[in-house]
């Protein structure tokens, strides 16, 4: 099971910065095409499958949970953060915004069409992560799909690197790793958005997106 003490830690370094954090990346969406053009994807995905609610997971301050609901779909954010939810909740009145941990989801088993994880998985140590990733799958209906964001390491002998996140401990993953590990969950890779990083970026890594679907539920027809 995840260990509260990362998760403790988290949420209070996030709690600490949720004011500047959301000032920070108010305009993220407006300036990367790229990020608009991968959550239209997901967006229509999730459509096309005529599953449910999409939870928006490590929603932050809900910039991205409204973004969401722009699209055509029905989505509601969960973060650690109390601060954090208390700014989604000011910016975005008309949304739901619930406190909770991505260990332990108080959502029912297959009742989301979508899961947007956009880089909330990188605070998770690496031998917890596929605790979190069986807790995307449970939540998912058949057909449902997870966008996760993350950054890479530096190449496939690096399955896992720690980096020096700003907030709070943080790690990179090798795509094909995680991909990997998706699978094993029960979540297979539909799709990848790499985008290299930009002169002007802070830190040098690849910005990875992996679209991944959970398998629809097999039909037994009748015995003959």
């Amino acid at each position: 099971m995840v260990e509260h003490d990362a998760l403790d830690a988290t949420r209070e370094a996030y709690d600490a910065a949720a004011s500047t954090y959301a000032q920070l990346f108010r305009d993220t969406l407006r300036d990367s095409p790229l990020d608009r053009a991968i959550l239209g994807a997901f967006a229509e995905a999730v459509r096309a499958s005529g599953a449910g609610q999409v939870a928006d997971l490590g929603c932050g301050p809900g910039y991205v949970t409204a973004y969401m609901e722009e699209l055509g779909l029905t989505a509601f954010g969960v973060d650690a953060s109390p601060a954090m939810i208390e700014l989604a909740r000011q910016a975005c009145p008309g949304l739901r915004f619930d406190v909770g941990s991505m260990a332990a989801l108080d959502i029912a088993d297959g009742a989301l069409g979508g899961v947007l994880s956009r880089w909330s998985i990188i605070h998770t140590p690496p031998d917890e992560l596929p605790f979190i990733l069986a807790e995307f799958h449970r939540v998912l209906a058949p057909g449902g799909h997870l966008l996760v964001g993350f950054s890479a390491t530096d190449g496939p002998s690096h399955p896992t690197q720690v980096f020096d996140h700003a907030v709070a401990p943080a790690y990179r993953w090798w795509p094909d790793h995680l991909a990997a590990m998706l699978r094993e969950s029960g979540l297979a890779e539909v799709a990848r958005l790499v985008r290299e990083p930009q002169p002007t970026d802070r830190r040098q890594f690849q910005e990875i997106h992996l679209l991944a679907r959970k398998a629809w539920a097999r039909t037994v027809g009748p015995e003959t």
